[in-house]
């Protein structure tokens, strides 16, 4: 469901209420929609090398000059982060997105190719979460409360290297215990129906002009139905979980 604005590790400790990055803003007591993208930064890593393509195309309507140019801006971040030593996961995931719609493009020779993997990725998002609601397993459901009960790669691999018969509850029973709470089914259903409407919009908006290879406008929108959607879904999404969160969550 996310975009790629990712929960990179601050290089600071952070006020133990501050507003959390990405995701994990779902179970945040505040939501701050500039610290969910990353801050600045952020923002400037998950737009920058899409920015370049379209107005480079638009200025040289060649394909090799806008494919370069993006490839370019997108190792600038991820050297950027290198230099400074600070987490590149964001960059590095900017970067792969950018190289396999720079493959895509240059293999096809269709500008809107560059696009083609993210309209695929988001029907494939869009299939998937109405799947879930569908068997009333609303995707949303598990991400929070995997959040919630602190299930992070350190404690999944603690979690399976336990022995069996150890003491303690295990914390994947949270994965599937808030299914019989008849609120948060119908509360993570609502949630989940506002990512399928993120998908569904983008899809909506840009099969026809990528089918028109309308290059401007493909590259606008999708730019406008990015991080700025994104972080929107993202922060009604923290609302409506956050109505029915229990006290002290």
């Amino acid at each position: 469901m996310s975009e790629p604005v990712r929960d990179d590790v601050p290089t600071q400790p952070e006020p133990e209420h501050a507003p959390a990055r990405g995701m994990r803003a779902l179970t945040g007591e505040e939501f701050s929609a500039a610290q969910a993208v990353g801050g600045v930064r952020g923002l400037v890593e998950a737009v920058l090398p899409g920015l370049v393509f379209v107005v480079a195309f638009v200025i040289f309507t060649d394909l090799t000059v806008p494919l370069i140019a993006s490839v370019v801006a997108a190792l600038v971040l991820v050297v950027a982060r290198l230099v400074q030593r600070t987490p590149v996961t964001q960059a590095l995931g900017g970067l792969l997105g950018i190289a396999i719609g720079v493959v895509w493009a240059w293999t096809s020779g269709e500008a809107e190719n560059y696009y083609a993997g993210g309209l695929l990725l988001n029907a494939g998002y869009l299939v998937v979460l109405l799947v879930t609601i569908l068997v009333r397993r609303p995707a949303v459901g598990y991400v929070v409360e995997a959040l919630r009960a602190g299930l992070t790669p350190d404690a999944v691999r603690a979690e399976a290297g336990r022995e069996p018969g150890s003491d303690g509850p295990s914390p994947f029973a949270a994965l599937t215990a808030w299914r019989d709470d008849p609120a948060k089914l119908r509360t993570y259903t609502i949630a989940t129906w506002l990512w399928v409407g993120l998908f569904a919009l983008r899809l909506a908006v840009k099969t026809p002009l990528y089918f028109a290879g309308d290059i401007a406008w493909l590259g606008t929108f999708h730019l406008l139905l990015g991080v700025p959607l994104w972080a929107l879904v993202l922060y009604l999404t923290w609302y409506v979980v956050r109505r029915q969160a229990p006290e002290g969550a």
